[in-house]
């Protein structure tokens, strides 16, 4: 009876070992985030296109339109065993430059500057008829024939 307490205890802890690590988080770091100092040589006026791209590096995204606006996005999320993953910390920081590719805006928003997007239910209308899929297969019988293929 003794030795069955000791092998319960054993497998107990063995259990507890390996579950333990299973529920710390794992935070992960996605994005280009320069560090401080590196931000505090960009001056606005002052600045040009290939001063930022030394200081800061390769955009996360241009802007397609309007000025030319450069963002370096960063995100730090948190995972707990299998739960959805949860955004601790966004920065998104925007350079935009004049025509001359001079700094004009500089600017730094945070998780609390963003905005929630609810998608909208509705659906375009398309042409034609929705088919059911024996109707798609009976369309094709007769279809495929000699005479088709030797017109082309």
């Amino acid at each position: 009876m003794k030795n069955l307490s000791v092998v319960r205890f054993a497998l107990f802890a063995a259990v507890a070992i390996t579950a333990v690590p299973a529920c710390a988080p794992i935070v992960e770091l996605r994005g280009n985030l320069p560090p401080p100092e590196q931000l505090e040589q960009v001056k606005v006026g002052k600045s040009t296109r290939d001063d930022v791209q030394s200081l800061l590096g390769t955009p996360s995204t241009v802007v397609p339109y309007g000025d030319e606006t450069w963002h370096y996005i960063s995100t730090v999320t948190e995972t707990v065993a299998f739960f959805a993953p949860e955004v601790k910390e966004r920065k998104v920081i925007s350079v935009v430059f004049d025509r001359n590719g001079i700094v004009r805006v500089f600017e730094t928003k945070g998780l609390a500057d963003g905005k929630d997007i609810v998608p909208v239910d509705r659906e375009t209308p398309s042409a034609g008829k929705e088919l059911t899929l024996l109707q798609q297969l009976m369309g094709n019988v007769g279809r495929f024939s000699k005479d088709s293929k030797e017109k082309k």
